[in-house]
């Protein structure tokens, strides 16, 4: 992997004005409260079939990139986050602004996703190769084992309850076993139907998940109107001084960030949110957190970015996303038929080089943009989402029917939207859902490899100090938030004994 030429071959007219066109996309949607990076990149995975594979990791990377960057606008302005990941930044940014310093309140977000996106670059650059060289030596045991407590990992991480999160997880593993045996060819769970002999389509499976089931929800508040203020660019450039006092904060936001980010399918809102408490935690003035402070805002936006760079180094090297848009990322791959994970380095290191550059690129053209465009981005937000879900719906529709040219496919999209908006409305996350669905494959085939490897005894697993390290950990961090959640109801359960033997009678 040659990185210097990637960069120039990225400068090139051609791939720069996707760059260009990718990033500005992902900062307008991310931005647009309701919908999501996310939606975008499942909206765009049909649109790269013609594209060469690297000219698609231009587009979804630069996508990835402006979309986690653009939800910072509308939490700033609007105290609603375009994006999930900016939640915590309504704390702090929102009054900053209102209290009448909205351009620096714009730029402290701004230049923080800058720094923490190119310090998870220098990270990404470094470490992947080492852990791709690593992951060489694993056989198949070792990588289903890897696969496993990546799935574990990924359902005891999510928000929310650890036994929802598994169960999304084996919900999309269910959902990819329809189609055709890899080990034997034969069909099967296709149920009699022809349509279901390759199984269903990941595409429409994306599309209607992340796309269509937030169309159901923002149907229901198309109307909907928010508190805004009028955005200004006075103060959004900051003194060397603001970046010398924050220097500490964004160091540390930046390494949680990444950290988070390589842990499969835990996303950026829990590395805003983790550095958002580390830094109250570790100031000095705490009280002002939550009032307008630049720490909270440089916090969750350097952390956000740096996610990025961490949930990469999974998917490039071992084939695991570090976030549900890094799993479509990893759709995108798949369908250009380039298998991610440790061999992508020597099979296909053009396309490497160009998601390494165009992940550092892409965050230099996000600065640009919302310093340069912040106000107008700002000004579309008033647009009715009564204009803007149709096109969403006619896009995720031509999407799926581009694929195979089958109204299968179509109906495939509206059942699982509708599965993607109960699953969100049952406070069960997607990642899970998605990522299994992904994951669930490569699972199979390496654990059949193995067996067929050992006449089918599945001893050796636990015989391979790797593969069953691996098990062990999957079992521990299974086990622990289990376990965890039953003392917290046993001390509650004794507190509320305790005070009613107590209660005089």
């Amino acid at each position: 992997m040659d990185l210097g030429q990637a960069f120039l071959d990225l400068l090139a007219p051609g791939p720069l004005v996707l760059l260009l066109v990718g990033t500005l996309l992902g900062i307008v949607v991310g931005a647009l409260p309701g919908l999501t990076g996310g939606a975008l990149l499942a909206l765009s995975l049909p649109f790269t079939y013609r594209m060469t594979s690297v000219d698609g990791v231009i587009l979804m990377t630069s996508m990835y990139v402006g979309g986690i960057s653009g939800g910072l606008i509308t939490a700033t302005l609007m105290r609603i986050p375009g994006e999930p990941s900016a939640v915590v930044t309504t704390l702090d940014g929102f009054p900053m602004a209102r209290g009448g310093r909205p351009g620096r309140a714009l730029g402290l977000g701004i230049s923080a996703s800058l720094i923490g996106g190119a310090l998870s670059w220098l990270v990404l650059v470094l470490l992947s190769p080492s852990m791709a060289r690593l992951a060489l030596v694993f056989g198949p045991f070792e990588n289903f084992a890897l696969v496993l407590m990546a799935l574990v990992l990924i359902a005891t991480l999510s928000q929310g309850s650890v036994i929802k999160g598994l169960l999304a997880g084996l919900f999309g593993m269910l959902v990819s076993y329809p189609g055709i045996d890899e080990t034997s060819g034969q069909r099967r769970l296709n149920f009699g139907f022809d349509e279901m002999a390759g199984g269903f389509s990941t595409l429409a499976i994306i599309l209607g998940a992340f796309a269509i089931s937030q169309v159901f929800a923002d149907a229901m508040h198309a109307r909907q109107r928010f508190e805004s203020l009028d955005p200004s660019l006075r103060g959004i450039f900051l003194s060397p001084r603001d970046y010398l006092r924050q220097s500490w904060n964004i160091l540390r936001s930046s390494a949680i960030g990444v950290i988070i980010g390589i842990l499969p399918g835990v996303g950026a809102s829990i590395s805003s949110i983790v550095a958002y408490s580390t830094a109250r935690n570790m100031s000095k003035t705490p009280e002002k957190f939550g009032t307008g402070f630049d720490d909270g805002i440089v916090a969750a936006e350097t952390a956000n970015n740096a996610n990025t760079g961490g949930a990469l180094i999974p998917m490039i090297t071992l084939g695991i996303p570090g976030s549900p848009s890094a799993s479509i990322l990893l759709a995108a791959l798949l369908m250009h038929n380039i298998q991610p994970g440790p061999t992508l380095f020597t099979n296909a290191p053009q396309v490497v080089g160009a998601l390494m550059a165009t992940h550092l690129v892409a965050h230099v053209a996000m600065f640009a943009i919302m310093i340069a465009g912040c106000v107008l981005i700002a000004r579309l937000m008033y647009i009715p989402r009564a204009y803007v879900l149709p096109i969403v719906i006619v896009l995720c529709a031509i999407g799926a029917l581009a694929e195979n040219g089958r109204m299968f496919d179509l109906w495939t999209m509206i059942a699982f939207g509708a599965v993607g908006f109960l699953l969100e409305l049952c406070a069960v996350p997607l990642g899970p859902f998605v990522i299994g669905l992904l994951l669930a494959p490569l699972a199979e085939i390496q654990l059949r490899a193995g067996l067929m490897a050992t006449d089918g005894s599945l001893w050796p697993i636990l015989q391979r100090p790797v593969a069953c390290s691996l098990l062990a950990v999957s079992a521990a961090m299974f086990a622990w938030p289990l376990w965890r959640d039953w003392r917290r109801s046993a001390d509650a359960r004794a507190r509320l004994g305790t005070q009613t033997t107590g209660r005089p009678s």
